[in-house]
């Protein structure tokens, strides 16, 4: 059998674990990963499992912060875009950050990686192991909110930005699992912040 690995070319055996981590929990759920299935996905030998992590809850632990560490790279570029759609010295406007965030909620596929985000944020709530990297996913998501919080001019962003990230969260659950479209996402962060 010729091994090919998952991932991008040239990644790690660790790397190519997680995604493969990340592709099962998103297509299958959590109870499918297991050390064989993991490694045959992954390309790597079983013994690279146990090698690189020693629990089943070590690995998903690990597949969500390497989640998060994307998406938050993804999301603080996204962020960065949108500050040079504005002008020099303009300040940016509540009705163009609601757009923008229609239009990535809009345009998200929802990847095998972003399914099993929300897999992995209820797996936290049965499993205690599992809460410091889901509480480490939601602190990047609040880092990011409070940011555009103060870029917008927004009072108190550091106690308002939760909020905003459960509603968001919340909302894109609810286009996954009804396939309903994103742009309900900008209107009720309109709503929101308006008040």
């Amino acid at each position: 059998m010729v091994v090919t690995g998952r991932g991008p070319a040239g990644a790690s055996a660790r790397d190519r674990i997680l995604a493969a981590v990340l592709d099962v929990v998103g297509a299958a759920g959590i109870p499918a990963v297991t050390n064989r299935r993991i490694a045959e996905d992954a390309g790597v030998s079983l013994g690279s499992i146990t090698y690189h992590f020693a629990t089943r809850t070590d690995m998903l632990r690990a597949a969500l912060l390497q989640f998060v560490d994307a998406e938050s790279r993804r999301l603080a570029d996204l962020a960065h875009a949108s500050r040079r759609r504005v002008p020099d010295g303009a300040a940016p406007d509540l009705a163009a950050a609601a757009a923008l965030v229609s239009e990535v909620a809009e345009g998200l596929a929802f990847t095998a990686e972003q399914v099993a985000s929300f897999e992995l944020y209820v797996q936290a709530g049965r499993d205690p192991a599992l809460r410091d990297a889901a509480a480490a996913c939601f602190a990047a998501y609040d880092d990011l909110a409070v940011t555009v919080l103060t870029a917008l001019g927004l009072p108190d962003p550091d106690a308002l930005a939760p909020a905003v990230v459960g509603m968001i969260t919340g909302l894109q659950l609810r286009r996954l699992a009804t396939g309903e479209p994103g742009r309900r996402v900008g209107e009720a962060l309109m709503m929101l912040l308006a008040t």
